[in-house]
Parts: C-alpha cells; sequence; structure tokens
C-alpha cells in the first residue's frame, strides 16, 4: 500500500463542504448557469487564498481537470469555478452534458502554500528534494509556455522520480530532458487531494429533472 505523504490543512468536513461545493457548481453551470459559494458556512480555511484543480472522470475516465495554480481568490471560490471550468472549457473534451452528471466523480486537489503567499510552488534545488506522492511539478522555460502534473498523477502511473521529470518535460512540450537546461525553471508543489464516494451520490438529484 502507498503511503500516503500528501500535506494536510483541511478537515474531514472541509473536505466534504468543498466537495458539496463543487458538485453543486458542476451540476448547476451543466443545467443552468454558475453557483454562489455564498450561501454556504465557510471556515476560515476555506476563505483563504489558495490554489485548487478540480477533476471530472466520468466512469473512472479523466473528463475534465483545470485549476489555478496562484492564491488570488479564496479557496472555496477557486473550486466553485473550476468545476465548472474542467466541465466546460478543458478544450481536451466536448462539455460535459447533463446526462453524464450522474457517471461523474469529482476529485479536488487544494494546493497548499509555497515559497511566497502568491504561489503554491517551490523551487526545486536538487532532484531529491521530491517526494513522489507528496509533490506535483511544475516547469517552465520562459517564455515558453510551461507544463504542470499534480502529485497524484505520479502514483496514479507508477513513475519514480525520474520517469516524473519526463513526464512533466513532454507535457510542457519540451525535450524529455529539459529540466536539466539552465534556462529550466522546476518547482514542485503540494496538495491535499480528496474525492467524492460514489456511494455517497446514490441519493443526488438529477439537475435536469428539476
Amino acid at each position: 500500500m502507498i503511503k500516503d505523504t500528501s500535506e494536510h490543512y483541511l478537515s474531514v468536513e472541509e473536505e466534504r463542504l468543498l466537495l458539496k461545493i463543487a458538485r453543486e457548481s458542476l451540476e448547476t453551470v451543466v443545467a443552468k448557469g454558475e453557483s454562489d459559494v455564498t450561501a454556504y458556512n465557510l471556515t476560515p480555511a476555506l476563505m483563504e487564498k489558495h490554489g485548487a484543480f478540480v477533476t471530472l472522470r466520468c466512469n473512472g475516465d479523466l473528463r475534465g481537470c483545470i485549476g489555478y495554480t496562484s492564491n488570488h481568490v479564496s479557496l472555496a471560490d477557486a473550486v466553485r469555478e473550476n468545476a465548472a471550468n474542467a466541465a466546460l472549457h478543458d478544450l481536451r473534451f466536448p462539455r460535459v452534458t447533463p446526462g453524464e452528471l450522474k457517471d461523474i466523480t469529482i476529485e479536488i486537489s487544494a494546493l497548499t502554500p509555497g515559497d511566497t503567499h502568491e504561489t503554491p510552488f517551490k523551487r526545486v534545488n536538487h532532484i531529491s528534494e521530491i517526494v513522489i506522492g507528496r509533490d506535483g511539478l511544475y516547469i517552465e522555460r520562459p517564455p515558453q509556455r510551461g507544463g504542470l502534473l499534480l502529485p497524484q498523477v505520479a502514483i496514479e502511473q507508477g513513475w519514480d522520480v525520474p520517469e516524473f521529470l519526463t513526464a512533466v518535460c513532454r507535457k510542457a512540450g519540451y525535450h524529455h530532458e529539459a529540466w536539466k537546461a539552465p534556462d529550466a525553471q522546476l518547482y514542485r508543489f503540494s496538495a491535499q487531494v480528496f474525492a467524492e464516494d460514489r456511494s455517497d451520490q446514490t441519493d443526488q438529484t438529477d439537475p435536469t429533472d428539476q
């Protein structure tokens, strides 16, 4: 069994509330429009500014994943907005349809603080600092566009650190050893990752019936 090395700063109750916010946002944006987190009783942690990614899976297959890396909105807003973004604006997939909602599971990656208050990123000075299961990776070679992989991806794919580095370089569209280049900027970041339990969704109402 893989040891859980992810960072934890949210309670189980806060995780459940974020999943509820994401589910409501997903269902309302697909059927009607956007949801609003102001109706929820948010804890101080959920009002703090954090980046977050929302991943959608339909019957286990990736259906969308979008997030914020900058800490410019509250964690609750980042989750709400990116549940909608993942459903509608991931260009790798068509928009989520109302008929798919019952088969979609939501996973949230709530990013933890980095080297500064504005970002979750921590500069990697040596690859020995990277811990599989704890760290995601981000690489950039300005002015080129960068590439990012979430912490759970390495575990899901069974990668070690060199394989993870190769994958993030390819995600960015770089050579597989671009992380060694003098102009490459390599960062790690951590997240608290949690997902819906499919058994918890059996009583949900299909928004198309409303």
